[in-house]
């Protein structure tokens, strides 16, 4: 049996030069050739997870199946390998000291004196093995970039790996960027070979280097990087942003025989021939589509500052794009920020420019009547809407307040002394000591009911089993079961429940009489892949689709 390859990612210049798509995109090429490939993220950061971090700085928290709360590059790697990964594939400087301290504390360290060295590096390549254990290929990559303090541990860690499996089984990539300053106009390469210099003074020389740009690499720059780098210049990888789509990265980077160089470096052969048949042909729909509809996301983490801010939904953003990609139309999303609803009510009305309507996940009160507003609109006007999570509970909470007429129904989470809590914890979860001891977390099973739009869309798309499907979840208060008799009968249709253990059944997902009424207390976005749409957003797109061609 061949030991596992093990390939870093790192990066130079600034943060959001891309590791993370990169990586993903080299998993995806070394997938196509037949190997088996997982993908591991590392982040320096001191929280134990990306729980507790603020989405318009940090972007989505991803879930995991066993209930990780984890950075977004997680998504990326699943996205692009179409494989569910587990939380051990994710470590934090936090993670790693909180799991050492904790193990001294227990005495497992029989009165050894715990230091820095060896033990935090030993943690981390224990984690790394653990997490690449039975793949033929692990990609890890290292958050931040090249330079940054709290980075020390992980690429000390690396070459450390590195003299334990061999250097022929390690590889080491630097994803850099070369900016083009508007005041001469001319690609600069002084940051990149910084970044070179930075790496080597760990012991780590870059086996390649990808070179990211507004513009391709020409020869000069990537002469000039060879030179300073020592290596041969096919392993000196132009790539330009990209357009249109991310999907695009593996087809770009293949362009200049990537998977193969990888391949040749590490001495393996490819197990079968890349057919990217039919994901280019989704990539082709995406750059180039035959039309294109006009969604709103009416949300709550749009914008910091003077900047816009899709990364907080990246991966609705991303399952939009799968299941437009599949009905070969493109989709321009409008960020609306709910406030927006709240402090100028008549421009709800804008919401009749657009083919469908999102209201994603959140927490807290902000933009919450503004939400609801747009949920409303959407109801009365037949428009397309799709409500995720939070979505889902305004979506009750409107019902209850317009349709049953119940005044001032509401979440428990925004008005705790509301008089119909139509939405509310748990009793058991009223008197947890951690905020994650309180969520609902992971993958959960829902009983779908037949005859529903909910159980077509999971049959259609074959994502149903005995009336079963599964769904990651990231949320703390549920439908109140007080309350369900009295919607139902106004119209409200209960189309799917979790049966937990003692018997409880908690609502799973809601929907209308209408052309596209469906909310889902889950995060079906997570389990949404460019080669497999989520059931769900394949109904949204399609319906979103018909109201245009009206």
């Amino acid at each position: 049996m061949h030991p596992t390859r093990y390939i870093f990612v790192t990066g130079g210049v600034i943060s959001g030069v891309g590791k993370g798509t990169s990586t993903a995109s080299i998993g995806k090429i070394l997938q196509e050739y037949g190997f088996n490939v997982t993908a591991i993220k590392i982040d320096p950061y001191l929280n134990v997870s990306a729980s507790t971090l603020r989405p318009t700085e940090h972007g989505e928290v991803w879930v995991t199946d066993d209930g990780g709360e984890i950075d977004q590059d997680l998504g990326n790697y699943e996205r692009f390998l179409n494989k569910d990964l587990p939380k051990k594939n994710c470590m934090t400087s936090g993670l790693v000291y909180k799991t050492i301290i904790d193990q001294e504390m227990k005495g497992e360290y029989l009165g050894k004196t715990v230091q820095f060295i060896p033990h935090v590096p030993e943690e981390i390549k224990r984690r790394i093995k653990e997490a690449a254990e039975g793949c033929d290929i692990a990609l890890i990559e290292i958050g931040g970039t090249v330079g940054d303090y709290e980075n020390m541990p992980f690429l000390f860690a690396a070459k450390g790996l590195e003299r334990e499996v061999g250097k022929e089984n390690i590889l080491h990539i630097l994803v850099t960027y070369l900016p083009i300053p508007d005041h001469v106009e001319e690609m600069k390469t002084k940051p990149t070979q910084m970044a070179i210099k930075l790496l080597t003074e760990h012991g780590i020389f870059p086996d390649f280097i990808l070179c990211r740009a507004k513009r391709p690499l020409d020869d000069i720059r990537k002469r000039k990087i060879e030179t300073y780098a020592n290596m041969d210049a096919d392993h000196v990888i132009s790539a330009p942003d990209v357009k249109n789509t991310i999907y695009s990265i593996p087809l770009n980077l293949e362009k200049e025989h990537l998977g193969e160089k990888i391949l040749k470096k590490f001495k393996m052969q490819p197990k079968k021939q890349p057919d990217w048949t039919k994901w280019e042909s989704l990539v082709n729909v995406l750059a180039k589509p035959q039309r294109r509809l006009n969604i709103a996301l009416v949300g709550k983490y749009i914008s910091s500052g003077d900047y816009q801010l899709n990364d907080a939904y990246i991966s609705v953003n991303e399952a939009v794009n799968h299941a437009a990609a599949h009905l070969g139309a493109g989709v321009n999303i409008a960020w609306i920020d709910a406030r927006r609803f709240e402090q100028h009510p008549e421009e709800i009305e804008d919401l009749k420019n657009y083919a469908g309507i999102i209201v994603p996940g959140g927490f807290g009160s902000t933009g919450v009547e503004g939400k609801i507003a747009a949920i409303k609109y959407a109801r009365e006007n037949n428009i397309p809407f799709l409500g995720l999570c939070y979505g889902m509970q305004l979506a009750v909470v409107e019902f209850a307040r317009n349709v049953c007429k119940l005044k001032d129904a509401h979440t428990t989470e925004v008005n705790p002394k509301t008089p119909y809590p139509v939405i509310d914890m748990l009793p058991e979860q009223k008197n947890v000591s951690t905020i994650s001891g309180t969520l609902r977390l992971g993958s959960y099973t829902a009983i779908v009911k037949k005859n529903t739009k909910v159980h077509e869309l999971y049959l259609k798309k074959n994502r149903v089993n005995d009336d079963r499907v599964t769904e990651r979840h990231r949320h703390r208060y549920e439908q109140n079961p007080q309350f369900i008799e009295k919607l139902e009968k106004e119209g409200l249709i209960f189309s799917g429940y979790h049966q937990r253990a003692d018997g409880t059944k908690l609502m799973e997902f809601i929907e209308l009489n209408h052309p596209f009424f469906v909310a889902t207390q889950a995060h079906p976005e997570f389990k949404s892949r460019l080669e497999d749409p989520s059931p769900l957003f394949y109904g949204f797109i399609e319906a979103a689709k018909n109201l245009q061609l009206k």
